[in-house]
């Protein structure tokens, strides 16, 4: 037996808006994680490291899509990481205070435990000439607890996020972008 659904006026009218208002272009975004297992620091606090290597990648990588929705989507951008390395550093919780009783771990951020991240890139247009591309970008962030105030610190991966948002601007400037 078919069932039929009905959407109200109102439901129609939100989905309508939303395919007006969502964006016309977004490149295509193809990431390697080169040898993830080898990363210096993507280790987790109180989950399998596998599990949460994968989770934070993922976070990651979607991240950077929905950065790319600002280049055309004639455009490919394609990145190779070999390394990641999270804010902080990750701590049993017996050694920051939280006694022997705990048994988790804590990821402990201070000042000297940069977000940093490693990879080359290459931004291609429907021809699949280069438009802008660099090697062994060494990406970092010293100034990452200061210049992350007004972020939402609930987040997952702010730090590493805010990093990412800082680079895709400088890089991808709306000169390259509209290099289609």
């Amino acid at each position: 037996m078919n069932k039929l659904r009905t959407f109200s006026c109102l439901s129609c009218v939100a989905v309508g808006l939303l395919a007006v208002l969502a964006p016309t272009q977004a490149a295509e975004v193809n990431i390697t994680w080169e040898e993830p297992e080898s990363y210096s620091d993507i280790r987790p606090t109180n989950e399998s490291r596998k599990r949460f290597r994968e989770r934070t990648l993922e976070e990651l990588e979607k991240h950077i899509v929905k950065l790319a929705e600002a280049l055309p989507e004639s455009q490919v951008l394609s990145m190779t990481v070999t390394n990641v390395d999270l804010a902080g550093q990750v701590w049993p919780s017996q050694f920051v205070g939280f006694g022997a009783g705990a048994g988790n771990d804590v990821r402990l951020i201070q000042r000297v435990d940069i977000p940093r991240m490693t990879f080359s890139f290459t931004l291609s247009n429907a021809e699949g000439q280069v438009v802008v591309s660099g090697e062994e970008v060494k990406l970092k962030d010293m100034d990452f607890m200061e210049s992350n105030i007004r972020r939402n610190r609930t987040d997952a991966l702010t730090y590493e996020k805010a990093m990412l948002d800082e680079w895709f601007s400088e890089t991808f400037t709306t000169e390259v972008a509209a290099t289609q």
